[in-house]
């Protein structure tokens, strides 16, 4: 899978959790181990962009995770391109 920065890794656990999900679930979709996940989650928690939901005992992505998803991909896509111009 290579070096992923810090951002994809936030980004595939918020695209793991959107809709709301366990943390086993999360773990395995965003290849992170145990000890990585739960440093993630409490930064992720802290600065709400993923909740948790005490009830079902599950995470999900926030309206803000769901914001920082969009604004993530929206990135992506104008480097992708970037890139496509430049290599024509």
């Amino acid at each position: 899978m290579g070096n992923r920065s810090r951002t994809e890794i936030v980004s595939n656990i918020l695209d793991a959790a959107n809709g709301g999900t366990t943390k086993t679930k999360i773990m395995y979709i965003a290849f992170l181990s145990y000890n990585q996940l739960n440093e993630y989650l409490s930064l992720l928690v802290e600065n709400n962009l993923i909740e948790y939901l005490d009830g079902t005992k599950t995470f999900k992505t926030t309206e803000k995770g769901l914001f920082f998803l969009k604004i993530h991909n929206e990135i992506g896509e104008l480097l992708q391109q970037t890139t496509m111009k430049n290599n024509n």
